[in-house]
């Protein structure tokens, strides 16, 4: 029998694999896709063997027909099915006519789609024009942002999760819920404050984002930071930090330190702290998110 400790880091384990995507078990052991070449699952298509065993197959199992009950006519053969000609899976692609720019023409294209919106309604209509970014072609929705359109607070994250890519709002998953609560600890709510992410499209598997996808997209996060014209920045994540603090230090070396970021010409106060899915993970850095929070709050009131 498992003890509460094996059945809290099991509990622990099941909620990081919801975190990174993993909803779905297709099979009691791993199997490597790629090892398959072009073969298309199906009847076709068999499994690796274990050790020791048969190895099973992913066709309908045949059963032996039962033996005619006497006086019983026995009923007609179906004709025989002739088979079609296995075709070539091909080639995925989720969004057809999708075709993302190179990575320079896409920058380019962002800065000036993003200078020339004069208001949050433009910039998001921009956004949803823009094909520069890979990370289109697989989300379902754009996550723009959620709260005010303009707030003294401006919280920036890392990336959509899969509950924000189905809503298409940013932080309104188990983790935006704690953002939630952290938020209602130091007396804001929703309207008091603008949240949104570096990048504006989930990435597959909740993968972190790559710099060339942060990259392309930054024109628009500069240009809605603009826009919201916050006194305070708050960074959730290593990922977020690193990208607007234009540093190269983990999460927990910048975390619940001031520094200075220029927006619209003007100097705005910046602060990192731990993203809530990590907070999720690990409870009792929780402190830390804390103390953060209180300088936060301290930085609003003395301004």
């Amino acid at each position: 029998m498992q003890s509460e400790t094996d059945m809290r880091a099991l509990a622990a384990l099941l909620d990081w694999y919801r975190e990174m995507g993993v909803d779905t078990a297709v099979d009691e052991a791993p199997v490597d896709w790629l090892a398959r070449g072009e073969a298309v699952p199906g009847r076709d298509f068999r499994l690796p063997a274990r050790e020791g065993e048969a190895p099973p197959t992913r066709g309908a199992p045949e059963f032996k027909s039962a033996p005619p009950i006497p006086g019983e006519r026995e009923p007609p053969r179906p004709a025989p099915q002739r088979t079609a000609p296995q075709r070539p899976a091909p080639a995925f692609d989720p969004r057809p006519g999708f075709s993302p720019k190179p990575p320079d023409a896409a920058e380019l294209a962002a800065r000036s789609a993003a200078k020339s919106a004069p208001n949050l309604e433009a910039l998001e209509s921009a956004l949803r024009g823009f094909d520069g970014c890979g990370l289109k072609a697989t989300a379902k929705n754009l996550c723009f942002y959620r709260g005010a359109p303009k707030a003294r607070l401006m919280i920036i994250g890392e990336a959509p999760g899969s509950e924000e890519d189905r809503e298409g709002r940013p932080f309104v998953g188990r983790a935006g819920q704690l953002l939630d609560k952290m938020l209602a600890a130091i007396a804001l709510k929703e309207p008091d404050v603008h949240i949104t992410n570096v990048v504006y499209w989930r990435p597959p598997g909740n993968r972190t984002p790559t710099p060339q996808e942060t990259q392309v997209c930054k024109p628009f996060l500069e240009r809605q930071m603009e826009l919201v014209e916050p006194d305070v920045v708050v960074l959730l994540g290593g990922a977020a930090a690193k990208h607007v603090l234009d540093v190269t230090d983990g999460i927990m070396r910048v975390r619940g330190k001031w520094r200075e970021i220029q927006i619209g010409g003007r100097a705005v106060k910046a602060m990192a702290t731990l993203h809530p899915a990590y907070l999720l993970r690990t409870p009792a850095a929780k402190r830390h998110a804390w103390r953060d929070l209180l300088a936060v709050q301290s930085a609003l009131e003395n301004r």
